[in-house]
């Protein structure tokens, strides 16, 4: 008896999402490496602590499709790109990678509407609402490089804000909840 809840498509998409986060959870320990390499201790653990964050993301689809009855497919994931120029650069980088992973969570949610798969358009609601909050939060790392100086900024202002970036907790709530034994 087949026990699979998904349709091909939607078992696809997600698969597709599971490289998708591993793909992002790649990006931000490339980033947290070069930060550190440029000193910014803060903003390299800043970068840590997300990779660690999109794994447990990664967890999290892989456990959806097992309990739906599908088949998880572990694909090869793209490179990094290449180290970024300055801070700005990084941040500008990151922004942009969260605003393409919103993209893919709403082609999810539009994919699941259309199926009229309500589990997985729930499932897919915890994610939309996290990219709200990734976008948020990067908007802001932006807003307090701008004030800083941006890429003119002064030793003195990095100094500052790779300090308050390496003691500040986690400001998203859902993302400490989540974990790879736990990833819901």
């Amino acid at each position: 008896m087949d026990t699979n809840r998904l349709s091909k498509k939607i078992e696809d998409i997600l698969n597709a999402q599971v490289t998708k986060e591993a793909e992002a959870a790649q990006i931000y320990l490339s980033y947290g490496c070069w930060a550190d390499s440029k000193g910014y201790g803060g903003i390299a653990n800043y970068f840590f602590r997300h990779s660690g964050e999109e794994r447990n993301h990664m967890m999290k689809v892989m456990q959806y499709i097992m309990e739906r009855g599908g088949e998880v497919k572990i694909s090869a994931i793209k490179a990094p790109p290449k180290s970024p120029k300055n801070l700005q650069d990084c941040f500008e980088k990151t922004f942009q990678h969260e605003v393409d992973n919103t993209t893919a969570i709403y082609e999810i949610v539009n994919l699941a509407h259309d199926e009229k798969d309500w589990a997985t358009y729930n499932f897919a609601q915890w994610f939309v609402k996290e990219q709200i909050e990734e976008e948020k939060l990067v908007m802001d790392l932006l807003d307090k490089l701008k004030i800083a100086g941006g890429p003119k900024a002064s030793d003195e202002s990095l100094f500052n804000l790779d300090k308050y970036l390496g003691e500040a907790p986690d400001e998203v709530p859902l993302a400490r909840e989540a974990s790879v034994d736990k990833p819901e």
